[in-house]
């Protein structure tokens, strides 16, 4: 069956307990020439992984009610105001705006009592990032915890570990230190892995790199620049390699494009690209989900790219046999309160949380837990941030406790 793997338990299946197992990493080191990146990112190396997460964050905080708890049972004021789309589920429906979505429920899992109270765009965002209640931002994000398990790009295709499409906030290294923050594709980093130099001169340039870099070999006496030339090597190899056409989607089918739709399905063909490529965990963020007042003239601005983009992504990664390696999250920092206001929206709350799943080995075709009649907090137990977490580790193989 589908497990969430708690904290708040006291061991899983075969007895295990949970202990800490992060230790803080010392990195560091102030000459950061070329590449800019991978020798930031100079990172303890962990085993090969073949696992991926693709994280997509609704921010702003998308409603429970519409998205993936519609509870047509509820009062009228309460329940989904854009009604519900069937599944192929009995008795399990999705919000009406995702009907393509609901098609794929076999492959997804709905978790409706997902919750952590915390109505604050800000500490909401920290807490379901990093799985604490971090009022400090000091905690590493998932992704980060995965660069500095795996090290900072695969050591087969030298993809980054840890991408970030674009900017979430609380989604850096805390105090792993800045080695684990996310490789960003639409930062300074990638116009260095943009190759627009002639083949005859790329040679020499690098031998004058390797040059270089003897000189500053010898003048170092600290012993910072051993083991620089792997980087050197990477950065190279995703500049003249096959593995930075992953970031580059005009390289796609046309009909892969097609299917997948314009803006956020761009970008969730991009993400599944470098999941392909090796990466290990990618975050997608897709805004304007803080919908105070109007959600149903909202959501026909937010759903259809969602619906489109995130069917087309499930159906993909299970016909190209990559589903059960890789986790697809969509949640955002809260859910919204479960009685409409005067606006036809629903403000901020996290009593109870917007949360969908799909592949990454878990059992999928079901719903995890069960809100209360007015979809107002869990009627089971709670599945916290930190389960949220601890589930992603266990899927990386990586001790959960």
């Amino acid at each position: 069956m589908f497990t969430i793997y708690s904290k708040n338990r006291s061991g899983d299946c075969a007895g295990n307990t949970r202990r800490d197992f992060l230790k803080v990493g010392a990195i560091g080191s102030s000459l950061l020439t070329l590449p800019n990146l991978l020798r930031a990112q100079s990172a303890t190396k962990g085993g090969v992984n073949n696992k991926s997460v693709i994280w997509i964050w609704l921010a702003g905080g998308p409603t429970h009610v519409e998205t993936f708890d519609p509870k047509m049972t509820a009062p009228t004021e309460y329940r989904s105001i854009t009604g519900e789309a069937q599944t192929p589920l009995a008795g399990v429906s999705l919000g009406g705006t995702f009907p393509k979505m609901a098609a794929c429920m076999d492959k997804m899992a709905l978790v409706r009592s997902f919750a952590h109270g915390n109505s604050s765009h800000g500490t909401g965002t920290r807490w379901v990032m990093t799985g604490y209640d971090d009022r400090q931002n000091m905690q590493p994000s998932i992704g980060s915890i995965a660069a500095r398990q795996f090290g900072t790009t695969n050591p087969i295709t030298g993809i980054p570990t840890y991408v970030r499409m674009n900017n979430i906030s609380s989604d850096g290294p805390g105090w792993l230190g800045t080695g684990y923050s996310p490789f960003n594709p639409n930062g300074p980093a990638v116009k260095n892995m943009a190759s627009i130099v002639p083949e005859e001169r790329f040679a020499s340039r690098r031998e004058l790199l390797n040059s270089l870099d003897t000189i500053n070999r010898t003048a170092d006496n600290s012993g910072k620049l051993d083991g620089m030339d792997a980087f050197e090597q990477q950065a190279f190899d995703l500049v003249r390699g096959t593995s930075r056409d992953a970031f580059n989607i005009s390289k796609a089918d046309p009909k892969e494009r097609a299917r997948y739709g314009k803006g956020l399905g761009e970008t969730l063909l991009t993400a599944r690209r470098l999941c392909e490529a090796g990466c290990a965990f990618v975050t997608v963020s897709y805004g304007g989900w803080d919908m105070h007042g109007g959600i149903v003239q909202g959501l026909k601005g937010r759903a259809q790219q969602m619906d489109q983009g995130i069917a087309a992504l499930i159906e993909d990664l299970d016909e190209r046999g990559m589903l059960e390696d890789t986790l697809v999250v969509i949640t955002g920092e809260f859910g919204r309160t479960p009685k409409i206001n005067a606006k036809g929206g629903r403000d901020h709350w996290g009593r109870l949380c917007t949360l969908a799943l799909a592949g990454g080995g878990l059992k999928m075709g079901q719903v995890v837990g069960e809100s209360s009649a007015k979809i107002e907090v869990p009627a089971t137990t709670p599945i916290t941030p930190q389960d949220l977490m601890a589930t992603i580790f266990h899927m990386y193989g990586m001790d959960p406790r």
